[in-house]
């Protein structure tokens, strides 16, 4: 088994749609993971909506009610949340040629009262299996700053960084776009530029469409 584990520089760039590129294209089995999934009270369901774009087996495991960091969510809630270490082996014990884990947040959110992050899940996973990690940025202004700041701490934990995906990419990128664009490749690869409005494609759209977009 191999790992690919998505995150992002931030919430809200694009994630979930990045996953299910991923998913779209990775051969062989194939089974999308969102350990932690909060704003589940407003029926926010990232792995469902992988399902629906890629028709891909999802398994969504903590589910929080609040749109807030996990352990804050948890804490608010009243719930205990399982720690980094207890999701590592559960995920471990998962059957598939290709497992896909899209963290919550960006890299340093911690997803359980102990301050555990998705840079120590990923580091915890990378000690058995191999771990690939894909970083989702934004196009804008201000992602050169906070993609280096993600890809730094990864490769200081050891960990592969397999490249970038724009999540979003404008129709009509303007100069800053097209200038990060260029800057972002002397970070790390970029893997693809998921088109604006990509994840509002149905599946068969959406499938079809994947292998074009990433490299």
């Amino acid at each position: 088994m191999r790992v690919v584990v998505v995150t992002g520089t931030s919430t809200g760039v694009g994630k979930t749609v990045a996953t299910a590129a991923l998913a779209a294209t990775t051969a062989g089995s194939v089974l999308v993971v969102k350990p932690v999934q909060t704003g589940a009270a407003d029926g926010d369901s990232d792995a469902r909506e992988v399902h629906r774009l890629t028709g891909a087996e999802v398994q969504e495991w903590t589910l929080l009610d609040e749109p807030l960091a996990p352990d804050t969510a948890a804490r608010r809630q009243g719930v205990e949340i399982p720690t980094v270490a207890a999701y590592a082996t559960r995920l471990l014990e998962q059957a598939a040629d290709t497992l896909i884990v899209e963290g919550a947040g960006g890299l340093l959110v911690r997803l359980d009262a102990e301050g555990g992050t998705l840079l120590d899940l990923a580091a915890l996973l990378a000690e058995s299996v191999p771990v690939d990690v894909v970083v989702v940025v934004a196009a804008g202004l201000g992602t050169l700053n906070h993609t280096e700041l993600t890809v730094d701490a990864l490769r200081a934990r050891g960990l592969v960084v397999r490249g970038l995906v724009i999540g979003s990419w404008p129709d009509q990128p303007g100069l800053a776009e097209r200038c990060n664009l260029e800057d972002l490749a002397r970070v790390a690869p970029v893997l693809a530029r998921l088109p604006a409005g990509a994840g509002a494609l149905d599946r068969e759209s959406f499938v079809a469409a994947a292998p074009g977009w990433l490299s």
